[in-house]
């Protein structure tokens, strides 16, 4: 095993243990865009059963988005492939999202319209847990997003309760830098699935990327600092 698949294990087994992410019992969905970001969380959830006392079940949903790509059999494969339980969701989300009458802000739209779909087939299924593959960086750029752009000082939580604890979502990869993630798909082998999204790669998210890789260029503790800064808040010197 490389050192990096023990890194990613260390830290994910830390992050789901120190906010109690998965219960014993639990049915898990995995949302799986095909992105490496999906497919590392959902190989480390299923290994890591192996490997720990309490016993909980995976279901890795893809959903695809009607930009007419591959992506659905692309992934059906991979999971009938290597034997995970699944559900691939058709929608039209993607072209709707892209509307000419949504043209400024498709993204918003897109992950509210996902989402519901989530909400609606972990009801369904039974699942108690939406295990989302949002890492170190996602949490640390959506902070900047919400500065800039929605006025308010917030970022994703690694752990969010919804419709009074019926639901539960968790990312077990918010200890982890986006490049570990990409380090461990190169070590598995993984070639990326795309979704066919015409705006990918064109976001106000991309812009916050880039504005923070100089700064990270500049000093290597600033990424750090930034990550601890989340959780050391002193509301005191906040107007």
């Amino acid at each position: 095993m490389s050192y990096i698949a023990k890194e990613l294990k260390r830290l994910v087994g830390k992050a789901i243990h120190s906010r109690e992410m998965i219960r014993d019992g639990d049915h898990v969905m995995v949302a799986v865009s095909g992105g490496k970001d999906s497919l590392a969380l959902l190989w480390l959830l299923r290994e890591r059963i192996r490997r720990i006392p309490i016993d909980y079940r995976i279901t890795a949903v893809h959903m695809d988005l009607g930009f007419g790509g591959e992506s659905a059999g692309q992934m059906e494969s991979f999971f009938m492939a290597h034997g995970f339980e699944y559900r691939i969701i058709g929608t039209d989300i993607g072209p709707r999202a892209h509307s000419k009458e949504n043209l400024e802000n498709p993204c918003f739209l897109c992950a509210r319209l996902r989402r519901k779909k989530l909400f609606q087939l972990a009801e369904e299924l039974g699942c108690q847990r939406i295990a989302l593959g949002h890492h170190k960086d996602d949490l640390i750029e959506t902070f900047f997003l919400n500065i800039f752009y929605g006025a308010s000082i917030s970022t994703m939580l690694p752990v969010q309760n919804l419709f009074g604890g019926k639901l539960t979502l968790i990312r077990p990869l918010f200890l982890v830098d986006e490049n570990r993630i990409d380090r461990y798909a190169r070590f598995m082998g993984w070639e990326r699935i795309d979704s066919g999204c015409p705006t990918a790669g064109y976001s106000k998210r991309e812009e916050i990327r880039a504005m923070l890789q100089n700064f990270y260029r500049s000093n290597k503790k600033i990424k750090g600092n930034i990550f601890h800064s989340l959780q050391n808040v002193n509301p005191e010197y906040l107007l």
